[in-house]
């Protein structure tokens, strides 16, 4: 323990002794450092936060939606510090002349971009900050500036979403009625060539009904139902057909006389005007219904050859279960001879379409593409005709209201006092520096002079023994020159805090006269 205080008051000792050197590096490092911090320009930071609210009169599309309205606000965001709109704050605020060069505005356009911050606090609330530091000006100066920033960017934001707004609706127009055009067009050619296409195959593909499978399977389907309604209509005629052969067409009735003769001639009469309906509608005698109702004419002859024979006793009179049968029976006669024929006329449509298609298998390919492509671009020119619609809707909806409303919450603020750089605080680091530097190169020097402060290091050293040291005398007029020097160091000490004082009260009064 001993040692190291020992150490410590040699090393104390040996900047002591050095205490000019001490005084004239501290001088040098803070004179250097406060010219260095003196040349930074104060920076004055003006904040304002800014509402971005897009006014939908007109209801966004199914594939707009919230998803729409984001991408347009990060579009409202990278138009806010645009190169064209802050070259326009340049000129406004006075940074360049209104005639400047090329390179005068880029530099400006760069240093305003590198120096203005947007900072989205929600989807359409914004923070804008702008930090400026201009060497040439004064704080004030500067302080004005930055608040003068964000005012000319807010107006030329607004003013240029009013105009751009309308502009870009314009272009849309312009653009939706090319494409229009053009769809227009190329639909008049797809059209003349299915036309041509129709002309050269008719019958082989579809017309209003449908291609040619689907006609087919729509037969079938068809073909399927009747089939069905066929097989039940046959079964209740032959139903029909075997209760007339269970029940007689006359019945004897007591006590009528023989003049009922007349009933089954009229029956035999009715059944042969049946039979030539059934062969004028193309029935051959091959066919059941047209049997069945010969062998009932055959009986009905019988009958009415016998009534005209007469009979005592009574007379024969119609049967009426007979003679409801019968329409029954030629009622569903008809049922099943138009069943029948519907089947025929479907059976072959079936084939003649099947074979067809056969005989010509890519017509029915070559016209689906055809119609494919022209479905392509039907949907196509109706999708933009909505489109231009909604566009012309919109640009008449900005032409009256501002689309984009844009309002400040809290405007730019006027600041008081820099932001940066933190002089206080800098000039007085450099003052340690410079003090730690001065005590560091006085230590730095005793370590590279050979010397010897006590006796004990001398021994070490050496390897010898010391027999004894003799101290200092000081005699009274050195004593003086030493008191005189103190005052001296004291006096450069002082003048080194005073100047740094003094440098202190100068920032805040500077800092007083911006506010």
């Amino acid at each position: 323990m001993n040692g190291l205080y020992d150490e410590f008051r040699v090393a104390l000792h040996s900047v002591w002794t050095r205490r000019w050197l001490v005084l004239a590096v501290a001088w040098g490092i803070c004179i250097l450092g406060w010219l260095a911090i003196a040349s930074i320009p104060n920076r004055y930071d003006s904040r304002a936060r800014l509402l971005v609210d897009i006014n939908e009169i007109i209801p966004a599309d199914a594939q707009s939606g919230p998803y729409a309205d984001r991408q347009r606000i990060d579009q409202i965001r990278e138009t806010l510090t645009s190169a064209r709109n802050l070259e326009k704050v340049a000129v406004t605020t006075g940074m360049i002349p209104a005639g400047a060069g090329e390179r005068e505005k880029a530099g400006a356009v760069a240093m305003l971009q590198k120096n203005i911050k947007i900072v989205p606090q929600q989807d359409n609330i914004f923070e804008l900050t702008s930090s400026i530091g201009v060497g040439s000006l004064s704080d004030a100066d500067n302080a004005k500036l930055a608040s003068g920033v964000l005012d000319s960017l807010i107006t030329v934001f607004r003013d240029e979403q009013l105009r751009g707004g309308r502009m870009t609706a314009r272009e849309g127009l312009k653009f939706l009625d090319a494409q229009l055009a053009d769809r227009e067009k190329a639909l008049g050619e797809v059209e003349a060539r299915r036309a041509a296409f129709e002309a050269q195959n008719i019958g082989l593909v579809a017309s209003g009904t449908g291609s040619p499978a689907q006609r087919i399977e729509a037969a079938r389907a068809e073909l399927g139902q009747i089939e069905t309604q066929l097989a039940a209509a046959q079964a209740a005629l032959a139903a029909a057909h075997g209760q007339m052969a269970q029940t007689p067409a006359t019945i004897n009735v007591p006590g009528l006389n023989a003049t009922g003769g007349g009933v089954a001639r009229q029956q035999l009469a009715g059944a042969q005007a049946e039979l030539s309906s059934m062969r004028a509608r193309g029935l051959t005698d091959a066919h059941p219904d047209v049997v069945a109702l010969k062998s009932q004419i055959a009986a009905l002859k019988v009958q009415a050859d016998r009534e005209g024979t007469g009979g005592g006793g009574g007379g024969n009179a119609q049967n009426p279960a007979y003679a409801t049968l019968a329409a029954m029976r030629a009622e569903r006669q008809a049922t099943v001879s138009a069943l029948s024929a519907r089947k025929a006329q479907l059976t072959g449509e079936i084939a003649q379409i099947t074979t067809r298609q056969i005989q010509n298998p890519g017509v029915a390919a070559e016209y689906e593409r055809i119609n494919g492509e022209y479905g392509a671009l039907k949907t196509q020119y109706d999708r933009l005709l909505a489109q231009r619609e909604q566009v012309r809707l919109r640009g008449e909806v900005q032409t009256e209201t501002d689309a984009i409303k844009v309002d400040l919450i809290d405007p730019p603020t006027k600041p008081t006092s820099p932001s940066a750089p933190n002089r206080p605080l800098f000039l007085t680091l450099v003052l340690f520096a410079g003090i730690g530097g001065g005590i560091a190169a006085a230590f730095g020097l005793s370590q590279v002079r050979t010397s010897y402060a006590t006796a004990g290091k001398l021994e070490r050293a050496s390897g010898l023994p010391v027999i004894g040291s003799i101290t200092e005398v000081v005699t009274p007029e050195r004593h003086a020159d030493r008191r005189k020097k103190l005052v001296w160091l004291a006096g450069g000490s002082g003048a080194l805090v005073g100047l740094f004082v003094l440098l202190l009260v100068a920032e805040f009064v500077q800092r007083g006269m911006v506010a």
